[in-house]
């Protein structure tokens, strides 16, 4: 099998197990009648270590490759998410938390870099759509398997499900099956400084810029949709149908990806994503049946779904050479440095006055993120006709 494919098969089964894991300990947390407050500390652990470690991972994987932070972060996924079903209570799900989230870092920011260095520069965003595809069919895959575990064998066994699909991932990479080449020497004429001097460049920070407000938009998703569909009296299986209605659309408009590359540029794209997500969680507060919340939740995975092959592309061909990886894993630090913070906001807002100010503050900064979008656009055009 040729790397790319078995890359995505890879990163798409450590995924069902992380997103799997994320929802499981929310709901888990929940049934043990936890307020909204610890749910989003929860779910801020998942990004706690990520923040502090990703760009020294990015330098890592820049002079050693994939396989090894493939594999540990591999072993670390299932380790993480089997702990609940080993020693089950509360106080393992800090633990576990902190665990799979820096774990499956590793495996985030290797697998993009592998899909970018092995991609042609006309295919790559295509490509990173394969890899969206890929996150797409676990986000679907993982809230109803969650869901329907949880209801059928009950919270503990579910953790152990959600382990065994790191099994393979960490065979196959463990075994070295998996045919990359060892990393070439960084091209003279490289550059290595500051980790800041990827953020003082316009192109890149106009980027991170973009990607932060859109990932905090995700993360408010994966924390308040299960605490607002268990708010309005969902059972589990039904906010994982919900959450799997999300999942749908991402994988349907990612699907229409490459019709999207030929077509579409980058930042009206988007423009169109951040309206559209912005409008979703505007709407969120007044669903309060499950047809309700799926519909809304297929309009949020059409905006929050498509950006992110065109936002990968460009920052792996913004990025100076021979740091493609350190620049992923600035990303993955300022996604999850937001992530951290956000849902201990979130949380806190949620418990004392409700799910509403959560939504429409999200909604608010979509919007304003669209006019910002707007703005960098028309600069772009003037400095890089690329964009």
């Amino acid at each position: 099998m040729r790397p790319l494919p078995l890359i995505i098969i890879l990163m798409v089964l450590d995924h069902i197990a992380f997103s799997g894991s994320r929802i499981s300990v929310t709901l888990y947390a929940i049934f043990q009648g936890e307020s909204a407050l610890t749910v989003g500390t929860l779910m801020a652990l998942y990004a706690l270590l990520p923040a502090v470690f990703s760009v020294a991972a990015g330098r890592w994987i820049d002079r050693i490759g994939i396989i090894k932070p493939m594999q540990v972060g591999s072993i670390g996924v299932g380790v993480g998410a089997i702990l609940p079903f080993l020693l089950p209570g509360i106080s393992v799900l800090y633990a576990a938390c902190v665990i799979v989230g820096l774990a499956f870092m590793l495996v985030n920011v290797a697998a993009y870099h592998a899909v970018g260095e092995l991609s042609q520069p006309e295919d790559r965003a295509v490509n990173f759509s394969y890899v969206a595809l890929g996150f797409s069919t676990s986000l679907f895959i993982a809230p109803i398997l969650s869901g329907v575990s949880i209801d059928s064998f009950g919270h503990r066994t579910t953790f152990a499900l959600l382990a065994s699909f790191t099994l393979l991932p960490i065979t196959v990479l463990s075994l070295q099956l998996l045919p990359i080449p060892v990393p070439a020497p960084k091209p003279e004429g490289s550059s290595s400084g500051d980790v800041l001097d990827l953020l003082r460049d316009p192109k890149l920070r106009r980027l991170y810029i973009t990607m932060a407000v859109l990932t905090v938009a995700w993360d408010v998703y994966s924390f308040a949709i299960p605490v607002h569909g268990s708010l309005v009296g969902l059972s589990a299986s039904e906010i994982g149908l919900v959450m799997a209605s999300f999942a749908a659309a991402t994988f349907v408009v990612r699907l229409a990806m490459p019709f999207f590359v030929q077509h579409v540029k980058p930042w009206t794209m988007l423009i169109g994503a951040l309206l559209t997500a912005g409008v979703s969680f505007f709407l969120l507060p007044f669903a309060n049946n499950v047809a309700h919340m799926m519909a809304l939740m297929f309009l949020l995975g059409l905006g929050l779904g498509s950006p992110q092959p065109m936002l990968l592309t460009l920052l792996h061909e913004s990025a100076p050479v021979g740091r493609a990886g350190e620049a992923l894993g600035l990303r993955t630090t300022l996604i999850n440095g937001s992530q951290t913070v956000m849902p201990l906001i979130f949380g806190a807002v949620g418990a004392a006055l409700g799910m509403l100010p959560v939504f429409w503050t999200m909604s608010a900064a979509l919007v304003f993120g669209s006019f910002y979008a707007r703005r960098a656009r028309r600069l772009s055009r003037k400095t890089d006709a690329t964009f």
